[in-house]
C-alpha cells in the first residue's frame, strides 16, 4: 500500500554539505533582547519543531537538529549544553547521558519513501505487486536507495532492524547485507534533500516525514515498522552493533526529551508545550493516549502538571 503524493514541502533547513541544522525559531531574540531557548532535537522533530512548536510558544528557540546518538554524545562529552535536549530514541537517555529522567511524547513508524524517478517508480511497482519487494530494485542495480548513519542515528539501525525482520518474514537469509552499502549513508537532516532533488530513488524514513512532506511511500506492515508495542519481543530479535561496542537491539519506535535548565521558566515552558503540544499529531507523530509519559524520577512539579 502507498501514500498519497501532496505536493512536496522543502525539508526546513536541511542541506546536503552539512551533518546538523540550525535555525531560530519563535520571535527574534535579537528584536527582544533575549537569548533564545536553545533545543537541541532529533533530525525527524525538526520541522515540527520549526513549524509546530514555533507557533505554540512565545520565547525565541535556537533549534539544532542532528541524529540523536550524535546529538547525545555531544552532550554527554559537554560539547553542547541544550536547555531541552528531545531524542528519537528514549534508550539512549540510559546508554548515553547522565540523565536521570525524561518525558516520552511521541512515537512513530518506519516507511519507504519513493521520489518520482524511474528507480522511485520501480519500488513503488515492487511494492504493489505480489510476486515482489519494495528492496527488488535496490538489489537489482535500479534503483538508489538513501539512509542514515547507525552509529550516528536511530533512524539509521531501525533500517537495519527493518532489513533483519524482512529477513525473516520473507526467508530471506543475507538480506542486510545484500541491500546495504556505504554509499547509501547521508546525514539525517540532509538525507531528504538527496531524496528531492533525486540522488535518491527510495528512501528509509519515519512515516512522520513523508505524511509531513507529502511524499509517495510503501506502508509497512507492523511486523517491521517498529510501531506496535504487542510486537515488540519481536522486533527485540533484531540487532545492531555500534562502533562503542555495545548493542541496540530492535524496540517500538519512541521519542523522549528532558529539560536541562529547569530553573529557566522559559525553557520549562517550551519543555512542555514540546512534549504536550497538538502540533505533534498535525506533522505526523503518533501520540499514545497515555503520553506524555514520564520516567518514575522525573521531578514531580514536571510529571504532576
Amino acid at each position: 500500500m502507498r501514500r498519497s503524493r501532496r505536493s512536496f514541502l522543502a525539508a526546513a533547513g536541511a542541506t546536503a554539505a552539512t551533518t546538523a541544522s540550525v535555525s531560530l525559531a519563535g520571535c527574534s531574540a535579537l528584536s527582544t533582547g533575549r537569548d533564545p531557548v536553545r533545543v537541541l532535537a532529533a533530525g525527524s522533530l525538526q520541522h515540527a519543531l520549526d513549524d509546530g512548536l514555533r507557533a505554540a510558544v512565545d520565547a525565541p528557540i535556537a533549534v539544532e537538529a542532528r541524529g540523536s546518538a550524535a546529538a547525545a554524545r555531544l552532550v554527554a562529552d559537554g560539547t553542547r549544553t541544550p536547555d531541552v535536549l528531545a531524542l528519537a530514541d528514549v534508550a539512549l537517555f540510559d546508554r548515553l547521558l547522565d540523565d536521570h529522567w525524561h518525558a516520552s511524547f511521541a512515537s512513530n513508524a518506519l516507511a519507504v519513501a519513493t521520489a518520482d524517478t524511474p528507480g522511485g517508480r520501480a519500488v513503488a511497482a515492487a511494492a504493489d505487486r505480489d510476486d515482489a519487494h519494495w528492496y527488488d530494485p535496490v538489489l537489482d542495480g535500479d534503483a538508489a536507495l538513501g539512509r542514515t548513519d547507525p552509529d550516528l542515528d536511530p533512524l539509521g539501525y531501525r533500517t537495519v532492524f527493518l532489513l533483519d525482520l524482512l529477513a525473516a518474514r520473507h526467508d530471506r537469509p543475507g538480506l542486510r547485507d545484500a541491500v546495504l552499502s556505504r554509499d547509501q549513508v547521508y546525514p539525517e537532516t540532509a538525507l531528504l534533500s538527496g531524496f528531492e532533488t533525486g540522488a535518491v530513488d527510495a528512501a528509509v524514513v519515519y512515516e512522520s516525514m513523508a505524511v509531513d512532506r507529502g511524499y509517495d511511500a510503501v506502508d509497512l506492515p507492523a511486523a517491521v515498522d517498529l510501531s506496535d508495542p504487542d510486537r515488540a519481543d519481536a522486533y527485540a530479535a533484531a540487532s545492531y552493533d555500534l562502533p562503542d561496542g555495545g548493542v541496540v537491539n530492535g524496540s517500538v519506535v519512541e521519542y523522549g526529551a528532558t529539560l536541562r535548565s529547569p530553573d529557566d521558566g522559559r525553557a520549562r515552558a517550551v519543555f512542555e508545550t514540546l512534549v504536550a503540544g497538538d502540533y505533534l499529531d498535525a506533522h505526523g507523530f503518533e501520540v499514545p493516549s497515555t503520553f506524555p509519559r514520564f520516567t518514575r524520577d522525573a521531578p514531580d512539579a514536571l510529571a504532576d502538571r
